[in-house]
């Protein structure tokens, strides 16, 4: 069981639907997610209202916006943007030797806890890292996150300054976190200075960011404990230009 404990001020319910709608929300905007919207709104209204109202801020945004827009918007900001990377371990690592081992450190996390990914799979893509936190164990998903919590808030802010419409969605996630402590502001402020590492190196077999739904598997149900109100799974992104 992960050492570090869930914020007090959200009940366990309130941390997966707050994580799942996320997760969704951040996938790559298609008819499937527009469908989903009522529901979500819906869900929302279990989080805390200043978490529930970034949730509905985005999803008054996604039903108002020309899908293709809002699709072209989405692949300048998360494909073009080193500072917008949704990958956790590029923060730290950038395309390192080091990210490689990362990566395996995430796909040990899963494994561990009967969440298999497809090889073909990122695991430190923030929506995985939600699901997985959502709906298979909140204690680990968690600590993965802070783990990379200096990556995390670079990308809060960096969406922030472009006053991008996800901004609020990842205002919403580090909601559920601790504030940030000294060493992780420090870790933040060298992030913004300096940018990831940018070292290019083969880190097959997890070089290509593509996805494809990933499921538990294996073992009992998630260890999460269960929300009253039932999201469906994220479709991961596939090919975004």
């Amino acid at each position: 069981m992960s050492g570090r404990r869930p914020d007090p001020t959200l009940t366990p319910d309130q941390l997966t639907i707050v994580w799942q709608s996320v997760s969704l929300l951040l996938d790559y905007p298609d008819q499937s997610l527009l469908g989903r919207a009522d529901l979500l709104r819906s869900a929302s209204h279990g989080a805390p209202l200043s978490i529930g109202d970034s949730i509905r801020a985005y999803l008054d945004h996604l039903e108002s916006t020309p899908l293709a827009e809002l699709q072209a918007d989405y692949v300048e900001t998360f494909d073009n943007r080193r500072r917008c990377n949704l990958f956790l371990t590029y923060f730290a690592h950038g395309d390192t030797r080091k990210r490689g081992m990362a990566l395996l450190r995430f796909k040990q996390v899963y494994l561990g806890a009967g969440f298999e990914l497809d090889d073909a799979e990122l695991p430190d893509h923030l929506c995985v890292v939600l699901e997985f936190a959502a709906t298979v164990d909140q204690g680990l998903g968690r600590d993965l996150m802070l783990d990379h919590r200096a990556g995390l808030e670079l990308l809060r802010i960096s969406l922030r300054d472009l006053a991008s419409p996800w901004a609020g969605l990842i205002d919403a996630v580090t909601a559920t976190l601790p504030p940030l402590r000294g060493e992780e502001r420090d870790a933040v402020r060298r992030l913004a200075a300096e940018g990831p590492p940018e070292e290019e190196v083969g880190l097959a077999p997890f070089a290509n960011p593509q996805f494809s739904p990933g499921t538990p598997t294996g073992g009992p149900p998630a260890a999460a404990a269960p929300s009253s109100i039932s999201l469906p799974m994220p479709s991961f992104p596939g090919a975004r230009s």
